[in-house]
């Protein structure tokens, strides 16, 4: 656990415990889990189809701070998914946007604008001060160079991907070690190498669902949150995987591959 998420935790206002009364009436939250997810800073990858519903239910369950890095703007084919933005925002920066609208959800919550295109230069700087990093971009050499950032930065990275009718999600701890003192699998273990140029459609492309977007981004609200306040069964080498046309959920278990080259035999750190 991240020392800014250990006690002392900052204690909550009167205001804050009526707000998040809810949550605090869970037993597997509580108040020191409230005070943890207060302590806790969360740096957000992309306020589009899985960033819009992600910020937002973040916002509202107290985290402290969110860090918004996304460099795009808003167009009108992105209206049908990402609900953080209205008619009258196409055109405009997506992170500016996105921080007005979590202000104005829950002024409790400090934001930072990084309206960059994050890239293998400046993604640890970006991430460096940041508890949790969320990655909800949509293409594969962004999702690569955020889990080797969050490797070699040590950070727990929560990263989901959707296309057309169907989702995935899976947590990232490569920088721990399993029970058995098998190093915890990478994204490369998962998922080696990028795919082909062309071979993997993209949302312009292909379509996709705009309610799916926002399940696969609730849920990645929800798997950030238990990592934060410390419940339930970790989704480190595990995969969970949505099929929305026929309504099936299902997880799979990956593991560490010892040939890749972040955290394998043959790695500079092993």
């Amino acid at each position: 656990m991240n020392p800014a998420l250990m006690s002392p935790l900052p204690e909550l206002t009167p205001e804050e415990i009526e707000r998040y009364a809810r949550h605090i009436l869970l037993r597997d939250v509580g108040g020191p889990g409230q005070r943890k997810l207060k302590a806790a800073s969360v740096a957000v990858v992309g306020a589009g189809g899985l960033g819009a519903p992600l910020l937002l239910y973040l916002a509202a369950a107290g985290v402290g701070r969110l860090k918004i890095i996304d460099d795009d703007t808003v167009s009108l084919s992105n209206l049908q998914r990402q609900i953080l933005f209205a008619d009258e925002d196409v055109g405009a920066g997506k992170a500016g946007l996105a921080a007005a609208a979590i202000k104005k959800l829950n002024p409790n919550v400090a934001v930072t604008v990084e309206a960059v295109r994050l890239t293998q230069v400046n993604a640890r700087d970006l991430i460096e001060d940041c508890d949790i990093v969320a990655d909800g971009s949509d293409n594969f050499d962004t999702r690569y160079i955020v889990s080797d950032a969050c490797f070699h930065a040590k950070k727990p990275l929560v990263t989901a991907a959707v296309g057309q009718f169907d989702g995935s999600l899976t947590t990232l701890r490569p920088f721990e070690t399993a029970p058995d003192g098998t190093p915890n699998p990478t994204y490369r273990c998962l998922f080696p190498e990028k795919p082909p140029p062309g071979a993997v459609p993209t949302c312009a492309e292909a379509g996709v669902l705009g309610a799916l977007t926002g399940m696969v981004g609730a849920l990645m609200a929800l798997e950030v949150i238990r990592e934060i306040v410390g419940f339930g069964r970790s989704m480190v080498g595990r995969l969970a995987l949505f099929d929305l046309v026929n309504m099936r959920f299902e997880t799979l278990s990956y593991g560490w591959d010892e040939d890749n080259p972040l955290n394998g035999k043959g790695a500079p750190s092993a």
